[in-house]
């Protein structure tokens, strides 16, 4: 009797504390999924033992929100301050007919200012992990503006991602990404540009695609050589593949470049972390 009596008040105390500490099971889940990024939040209705701990939490969200707001006006303010007196020299330099070694300076102080300003947006948006952005609809009002930018070709742009994809990345750096990807694309395709995204594990493969001459391995080994300078090389892409695998590799993804098998131009894919 004794040993049944015992066996019922542990039974007794397990139940009490499962069902007891169900509240806090939840809020734990409520936190994961601010930490997430699917909501904002806590649900400000909370039992009323951990009321004060969940307005705690909301308060600091809030805090941290609004910090983040604030450094990114304030890096706004900060590019804007230093790019507008690079572009205006580099202009005069032009004009004045300035050694070339000055105007590369020059170029390379705008080059690495940009690249400072940008890994700092990138931290500010990335803190906290919470960064998603749907790739369909960024995709798609990309497509739309390089459309119009090469309205005098005829060129045709595909498109085959799911709904579904959501990438953890801020919609700005996703736009630099994207929009520098399929800018080249259309530069130097025939007449199709192809976008595509799956998913791979916690990753999501992003890929564009070209019809036109593409990349020989010389110059895709060059292209990502760490600190290469594109726009010097003679390759003709620019910056806009640097300024891709930096941002691809502030995030934990990578850039790979090579030659697509069904349109025989350019493949360039980059592989971004997911949300569910």
């Amino acid at each position: 009797s004794h040993g049944l009596l015992g066996l019922g008040l542990v039974a007794s105390i397990w139940l009490q504390l499962r069902y007891g500490l169900g509240p806090v099971r939840a809020l734990r889940d409520a936190v994961a999924r601010v930490r997430s990024g699917e909501t904002g939040l806590l649900p400000a209705d909370q039992p009323r033992e951990l009321q004060p701990l969940a307005d705690e939490v909301n308060a600091l969200i809030r805090q941290n929100a609004a910090g983040l707001d604030h450094a990114r006006r304030h890096l706004a303010n900060l590019a804007h301050g230093l790019k507008t007196p690079l572009a205006t020299l580099s202009l005069r330099l032009a004009r004045d007919d300035a050694p070339a070694e000055t105007r590369a300076l020059v170029a390379q102080l705008d080059a690495r200012i940009a690249h400072h300003l940008r890994r700092a947006r990138s931290a500010a948006a990335t803190t906290g992990q919470r960064a998603r952005t749907n790739v369909a609809e960024v995709a798609a009002d990309l497509i739309d503006a390089v459309v119009r930018v090469h309205a005098d070709r005829a060129l045709r742009f595909e498109a085959d991602i799911e709904p579904s994809h959501i990438a953890a990345i801020d919609r700005q750096d996703l736009d630099e990404l994207l929009g520098n990807l399929l800018d080249n694309a259309a530069r130097h395709a025939g007449s199709l540009v192809r976008l595509s995204a799956r998913t791979d594990g916690t990753m999501l493969d992003l890929a564009v695609e070209d019809d036109g001459p593409g990349m020989t391995e010389e110059q895709v080994t060059l292209a990502l050589r760490p600190g290469a300078r594109l726009d010097e090389s003679g390759i003709g892409y620019g910056l806009g593949l640097s300024i891709v695998h930096e941002l691809a590799e502030l995030y934990g993804g990578t850039l790979r470049l090579g030659r697509s098998q069904a349109l025989g131009g350019l493949l360039a894919g980059i592989t971004l972390p997911r949300r569910p």
